[in-house]
């Protein structure tokens, strides 16, 4: 098989002490490796010199999507412990319940008709049993169900963070822009950013425009196929509303460049060009585009995005932009100087 599809050839070895396990206690201070796709060329930058990359004539794309919490601890009628990991925000369906489908844990199976009890004035009920330790739930509560998940929900950190979600979490696992409630996971790209770095952007004639993906489980799911192809990645919410699409077309008529901060604002601007004639356009839906090598970029030209775990989806898309030789010799020499990886780690700026 051609390299180029082999998941064997999208790994790397990773000391684990190397993958952030905190936040840094400024936004802002996180190292920023730079890469010049075009010559290989890799330089070692703090994030707040992103101000030498971004110019007035650009675009920078931004996710807003926000996390709830979706991590849910409670107890059966028998007292025995239960963890639901919603997968999507609830689906409300009166004033006082709501439907979703979530994860499972607990020490033994759940069946359907089985009631859960959680603090803060919320319920659930196991409506039907799914496969792969999955469950549709009904979620039932006094006041608001935002007011109730944020009562007895946790921050829904990744597996490969091993603690549990502090009180600093609750702030620095969300973007400073993080508007539109929907996602389980954080857009991490965008954690380094801070209203005066934003600021700054803004000041000297940068366009910020805004999409919203809300970031699934799925996002934490290995490319198991051997040959990438195969694979069949999950689908995510999104909306790239019209000014936006405006946003993006003003930059390219300037010669700017469309910057997309991070790989859910990538795949949700490149889901508005369609394969035909007609240009990029607004969209609102289900996207499920998959990026791997052999990709052809039709709106991004810059990346702002964090490490990510090997034969992920989200290494693929990396590799289709700037190169697998590439890509992997700039995470060796990530690894080398020790950068900080995944979700709290630093950043890389693909040119």
């Amino acid at each position: 098989m051609n390299m180029k599809y082999s998941l064997s050839s999208y790994s790397y070895d990773l000391p684990p002490e190397l993958i952030a396990q905190h936040p840094l206690p400024d936004r802002a201070s996180s190292r920023l490796m730079v890469l010049d796709r075009s010559s290989g060329e890799i330089s070692h930058r703090s994030f707040v010199d992103i101000l030498d990359y971004v110019g007035p004539e650009d675009c920078l794309i931004l996710n807003n999507s926000r996390v709830f919490p979706a991590r849910l601890l409670g107890r059966k009628p028998t007292g025995g412990r239960v963890e639901l990991f919603l997968l999507n925000l609830p689906l409300q369906r009166g004033p006082h319940t709501a439907e979703a489908e979530a994860l499972c844990k607990s020490s033994k199976p759940l069946r359907a008709g089985m009631n859960i009890s959680f603090n803060g004035g919320l319920s659930a009920t196991v409506r039907e049993v799914l496969p792969a330790g999955r469950a549709r739930v009904e979620l039932k509560f006094d006041q608001g169900l935002i007011h109730a998940l944020e009562a007895c929900g946790k921050v829904p950190l990744p597996p490969y963070i091993r603690r549990e979600p502090d009180l600093s979490d609750l702030e620095r696992y969300q973007t400073v822009f993080a508007r539109q409630l929907g996602s389980v996971a954080a857009p991490t790209a965008g954690l380094h950013f801070t209203p005066e770095l934003l600021g700054r952007i803004r000041s000297r004639g940068t366009q910020v425009a805004w999409v919203t993906l809300h970031v699934g489980y799925g996002t934490f799911s290995p490319v198991r196929e051997e040959d990438i192809r195969k694979h069949r990645i999950h689908s995510e919410w999104v909306s790239v509303p019209e000014q936006t699409i405006r946003a993006v077309e003003r930059a390219k008529e300037r010669g700017g460049k469309v910057i997309a901060v991070g790989t859910t604002s990538v795949r949700a601007i490149e889901s508005c060009m369609p394969e035909g004639p007609h240009g990029i356009s607004a969209f609102e839906g289900p996207c499920d585009l998959y990026i791997y090598p052999g990709y052809v970029f039709k709106v991004v030209d810059r990346i702002i995005t964090n490490f990510h775990l090997p034969k992920s989806s989200l290494l693929l898309l990396v590799c289709a932009f700037a190169g697998r030789e590439r890509i992997l010799a700039a995470y060796s020499q990530a690894v080398l100087k020790k950068y900080r990886f995944y979700s709290y780690g630093d950043a890389m700026m693909i040119l």
